[in-house]
């Protein structure tokens, strides 16, 4: 018997033991990691790059509508088709047009008949409503890369007289702001170790390794502009072309280098 108390003692003091020393080397892992991150230091830097868009982006589409698919096909085929023809003649590649939306849809009107009682003096009960087929719609549209910014009023107004009456959310891009990208890059890396440095001079503390470099890159903002709206109207001659402003986009990287410190 005391055989055996001695023996739980003697596994009790080893568990004790156990759990002292992983409490221990738990408490100097994480001092260590406080300890390293106590010694780093962070430094950003932005730079901004401005660049003219060097593409416009249109949207320009037909709706119609006919008692049959077959009616309403043909009617928005054959305008849809003028307008792309036109926007090729004024020098935009098969490549830039790209189709975006086709969508055939029911068109149904809605009745309401009353219900009466029979009687010489008709009593008006609550109506009976229903829907009814009345025939069908189509919206084609078709987005449209210009690149030579001279042709965008024309492109604008002869799809329109050729039958688009969906144009609009016209924006101008980068078409490749990697370039852009790079050399606002360099600016930020630029700027950070310049503050870096100054950091050293007004602090007095000394930068040793850097081990951390985070790049955060905000792509430029498209600029939308509502171009031209027809709604329906009728295009039997060439509407006034619009004057079009592409003006300029803002491209800017934010680079943070972290040291640690000597």
């Amino acid at each position: 018997m005391k055989f055996l108390n001695k023996a739980f003692m003697l596994s009790g003091v080893l568990v004790v033991g156990v759990l002292v020393f992983r409490v221990g080397e738990i408490f100097l892992q994480n001092k260590s990691i406080n300890q390293q991150s106590n010694f780093q230091i962070t430094v950003s830097g932005q730079g901004k790059v401005y660049a003219k868009p060097d593409v416009a982006v249109v949207s320009l589409g037909v709706t119609a509508q006919a008692k049959t698919v077959a009616d309403v096909t043909k009617s928005n085929t054959e305008k849809m088709n003028a307008v792309i023809e036109a926007v090729k003649k004024l020098g935009v590649e098969d490549k830039d047009i790209e189709t975006t939306n086709y969508s055939l849809n029911p068109v149904y009107d809605s009745y309401a008949v009353p219900v009466s009682a029979s009687s010489s003096v008709p009593v008006i009960y609550p109506v009976r409503t229903g829907t009814t087929l009345t025939g069908y719609k189509l919206d084609q549209n078709v987005q449209v890369k210009i690149r030579d910014f001279t042709k965008i009023s024309d492109i604008l107004a002869q799809s329109t007289a050729s039958g688009a009456n969906l144009v609009g959310n016209l924006q101008f891009t980068i078409d490749n702001p990697e370039q852009f990208k790079e050399q606002a890059k360099a600016k930020a890396i630029a700027e950070a170790k310049k503050n870096a440095q100054n950091l050293e001079k007004d602090s007095g503390i000394s930068l040793g390794k850097l081990i951390n470099v985070y790049e955060n890159y905000n792509y430029p903002e498209i600029y939308n502009s509502k171009a031209v709206g027809m709604g329906g109207a009728s295009m039997d001659s060439v509407a006034p072309a619009p004057t079009i402003q592409p003006g300029q986009q803002e491209i800017n990287v934010t680079i943070n280098l972290t040291y640690q410190v000597r």
